[in-house]
């Protein structure tokens, strides 16, 4: 995608054993980079988000796995790599699965070769990324255009967190049909959830969607489902960081929240996620593990002053505790379709199955 008519992906090499992101922790106010070179600088980027959604954080990792074998590429190191990194993000299972797919390509390869290989396979996993966002943003589109077709005026769509192009290498997951649409002159609205604790929506998605022209405007968390009783919402959509093999989604702490509105309101709620996402060793939500975070996310917001400078101020106050857990499980019932780079299914295991008929025999 695009900021100021400039292409970007979300991390990039620079050469042999450097790998640049956007630090996404200095967005919306200063468009910055950092620059990875050892596996201790992916760790910390995906654990102090300078990088996140779950999409990204597997591409990093992999290229964190590559980086750890620069120097020493033996069993025992890669065996490190692996823990170091999973460590770093317990809840998006797109980490643990570009884990699994370094390992596996790089198993029969002599360590002499590993870092060619694994850099190699790690520029592979990002290219997929882009290539299955691109299609799942061209079915999602499919939907959108139907939408259009039934309302008068722009298709209003309700987002939680981010899972646009920031979350993802390119394109982005929940977004990519928005950013097609738009860009086939659907008229399409957003409504951007500011998503508390981190505002990812307020700081990621508004950041992104003006980047790009679409036109958004962003609301109070609680918002959404007043908006869908006075029915300005036709659709809501929103990104996952684990589906399970029976469709549950887990995804950013306030989203089962939506899914309930929805429900109750009649309004469409759409996951939008890669093969990468789902976890097919489980069947029920409640065996994700949730992240808890720093409490001081939540007691602590970040901005800028009317004079400029960026910082960060207390909102809670010191006698009281605070729970920040990052996400909750939307249950398969509540969700009206899946779409994946392969189409769009019930969030039903048959439903699954039926777009990776390879997994019937857990291949």
């Amino acid at each position: 995608m695009k900021i100021s008519g400039t292409h970007y992906r979300t991390l990039w090499p620079t050469a042999p054993g450097a790998v640049r992101v956007i630090d996404q922790s200095r967005l919306p106010f200063e468009l910055a980079f950092v620059d990875l070179m050892t596996l201790e600088d992916a760790a910390r980027a995906i654990r102090d988000m300078q990088v996140r959604g779950a999409p990204l954080i597997g591409a990093t990792a992999a290229y964190g796995m590559a980086l750890a074998l620069r120097e020493d590429a033996s069993d025992a190191r890669l065996a490190h790599a692996a823990r170091l990194l999973e460590a770093t993000r317990p809840t998006a299972y797109n980490l643990r699965w570009a884990l699994t797919r370094l390992r596996d390509a790089l198993r029969p390869v002599a360590p002499a070769d590993r870092f060619e290989a694994a850099w190699r396979e790690a520029a592979a996993i990002c290219d997929d990324d882009v290539e299955q966002c691109r299609l799942i943003g061209a079915h999602g589109l499919a939907l959108l255009r139907d939408l259009a077709a039934a309302t008068h005026g722009p298709v209003n769509v309700l987002t939680h967190c981010n899972a646009g192009w920031l979350a993802c290498v390119d394109w982005g997951t929940a977004l990519a049909p928005i950013y097609q649409a738009h860009d086939a002159g659907l008229p399409v609205h957003v409504w951007v959830d500011e998503t508390r604790p981190r505002n990812q929506g307020a700081a990621l998605t508004a950041f992104e969607l003006a980047a790009h022209g679409v036109p958004h405007t962003v609301i109070a968390d609680n918002l959404g489902g007043h908006l869908m009783q006075r029915g300005r919402v036709q659709l809501v959509i929103v990104g996952a960081d684990r589906v399970t093999a029976a469709g549950d989604v887990c995804n950013k702490v306030g989203t089962y929240l939506k899914a309930l509105a929805a429900r109750d309101n009649g309004v469409p709620f759409v996951a939008a996620l890669p093969f990468g996402t789902i976890d097919w060793s489980l069947s029920r939500g409640a065996d994700i593990p949730i992240e808890e975070r720093s409490a001081r996310e939540l007691t602590h917001i970040t901005g800028r002053t009317g004079a400029g400078a960026i910082e960060t101020v207390r909102v809670v106050a010191e006698s009281s505790p605070a729970l920040n857990l990052a996400f909750d499980v939307t249950p398969a019932r509540l969700v009206t379709s899946l779409i994946t780079e392969r189409g769009v299914c019930p969030a039903t295991p048959s439903g699954l199955h039926g777009l990776y008929p390879e997994r019937r025999t857990g291949t």
